[in-house]
C-alpha cells in the first residue's frame, strides 16, 4: 500500500482508506464490517473515517466495537469522526445545542464520539459542514482546547467553501491556535470543479491535505448502471433521491460507458480507473473507499497499482470523453 503525508503534517495515511457512511450500522450486518475493515488493515489501510452522524451514531459504535476485537496496536491505525449533524436518533429528535460547531456541540461530541469507537483520543475530526450560526473563531478555539487536552490529534473541515477555510486560518493565526489541516470534500471524475479551482490555493497557501469521498460518484462509475437501473443500490435507497437524480444523467451514462471501454483496453476495471485516476492528483491525500461487500473492496483497493498506467497521454483521453476540465482563472 501507498502511504501519503497528510498536507503538511507528519501524519502518514495510506493512499486508500475505508469509510463507513451508509454501510456500518445501516446497509451491512456487523459481521461484513468486521470482513471489511480486516480486509482493509491486511492489505495496508490504515485510516478508518467516520462521523457522528452517520446511521445515528451506530456507525461508529460497530466500528468501535470491531476495533475492539481486532486488538490493533492503537500506534498502526488513525480513526476520523466528524461534527455538526448530531447523533442518537435523528436529527429530528435533537435539541438545539445537540448539533453545530459550537463549543458545547464540539467538545460533546468529540467525547461521544470517542466513547462510541472505544478510543483514548481521535486522530482526525472534522467539522461536517460550515455552521452560519457559530462564529468562526469560536469553533477554533474549541477545536485547539481539545489538542491542547490531547482528544483530538489533527482537525479539519468538510465541504466548506475556500472562504469560511481561509477565516479559520486566519483566525488561528491571530489567535496563535492550530488551524484545520484537511479537508474531506466530495471529488470525483464528474465534481471536479470546487477541488480543482477553489481549493487550488489552499494547497498552495496552507499546505492543507485532503480526505477525498465519492471516488465512484455514487457507484455511477461502475458497470451496474451501464445498461439497467438495478435494485438494491445504494441510488435506489427511499431518501436517496436526490442523490439519483444528480447522479443519473444520460450524459453521464454516456461517459461511463466510454470509460468503461477505456479500462477494458487498459486490461482494467472502471472502478480501479476511476480510483486511480483520483490518486494521480498530488493534492489528494487519500481517497475514502465504500463498500457493501468484500469483493468490492477487494477490486478497488488495486486502484494503486493501476496508477502508473494513467500515462499523459492516457490522462488526455479520459478528458476527451470527460469533457469537464475546470478551467482555470487567468488572474
Amino acid at each position: 500500500m501507498e502511504y501519503r503525508r497528510l498536507g503538511k503534517s507528519g501524519l502518514q495515511v495510506s493512499a486508500l482508506s475505508l469509510g463507513s457512511w451508509l454501510t456500518f450500522g445501516n446497509q451491512i450486518g456487523d459481521d461484513v464490517a468486521e470482513d471489511l475493515m480486516k480486509l482493509a488493515y491486511d492489505q495496508g489501510v490504515n485510516f478508518f473515517d467516520n462521523a457522528e452522524g452517520y446511521a445515528g451514531g451506530r456507525s461508529e459504535i460497530v466500528m468501535g466495537n470491531i476495533l475492539k476485537k481486532m486488538g490493533w496496536r492503537r500506534s498502526s491505525f488513525v480513526v476520523s469522526s466528524k461534527v455538526y449533524f448530531g447523533a442518537d436518533g435523528g436529527r429530528k429528535d435533537l435539541k438545539p445545542n445537540e448539533t453545530g460547531l459550537s463549543r458545547k456541540h464540539v467538545i460533546e461530541a468529540c467525547h461521544e464520539a470517542m466513547q462510541r469507537l472505544q478510543v483514548d483520543y481521535l486522530d482526525l475530526y472534522f467539522c461536517h459542514r460550515p455552521d452560519k450560526n457559530t462564529p468562526i473563531e469560536e469553533t477554533v478555539w474549541a477545536m485547539n482546547i481539545l489538542i491542547q487536552q490531547g482528544k483530538i490529534l489533527y482537525w479539519g473541515t468538510s465541504e466548506w467553501s475556500a472562504q469560511e477555510i481561509t477565516e479559520a486560518h486566519v483566525a488561528a493565526r491571530q489567535n496563535n491556535l492550530i488551524g484545520p489541516l484537511m479537508e474531506q470534500p466530495q471529488y470525483n471524475m464528474f465534481h471536479r470543479e470546487r477541488f480543482e479551482v477553489e481549493y487550488k490555493r489552499l494547497f498552495e497557501n496552507f499546505g492543507m491535505g485532503s480526505t477525498i469521498w465519492s471516488p465512484l460518484a455514487s457507484g455511477v462509475l461502475t458497470p451496474k448502471y451501464l445498461s439497467e437501473f438495478p435494485e438494491g443500490t445504494r441510488l435506489g435507497k427511499q431518501g436517496l433521491a436526490w442523490l439519483k437524480k444528480a447522479q443519473l444523467t444520460e450524459e453521464r451514462l454516456e461517459k461511463t460507458r466510454q470509460l468503461y471501454a477505456l479500462a477494458q483496453e487498459l486490461d482494467t476495471t472502471l472502478p480501479k480507473l476511476a480510483v486511480a485516476w483520483c490518486l494521480k492528483n498530488p493534492q489528494v491525500s487519500t481517497v475514502i473507499l465504500g463498500a457493501s461487500k468484500p469483493a468490492q473492496l477487494s477490486e478497488t483497493l488495486e486502484a494503486v497499482s493501476v496508477t502508473p498506467q494513467l500515462t499523459d497521454e492516457v490522462m488526455a483521453r479520459i478528458e476527451a470523453i470527460l469533457q469537464n476540465k475546470p478551467v482555470q482563472p487567468e488572474w
